[in-house]
């Protein structure tokens, strides 16, 4: 596993877990967000 797919993993993570915390806050928009920034993320990692 190369460094690059070990970052992009990372960000996915990071933004998944971010917008888990704004769900839970209660800002179901920015919860939205978030998941988009992961998914736009998750595409680098094929």
């Amino acid at each position: 596993m190369g460094v690059t797919r070990i970052a992009w993993l990372v960000t996915v993570l990071v933004a998944l877990l971010t917008a888990l915390l704004l769900l839970l806050a209660g800002y179901n928009g920015y919860a939205g967000l978030g998941l988009a920034v992961a998914a736009s993320a998750a595409i680098n990692l094929r």
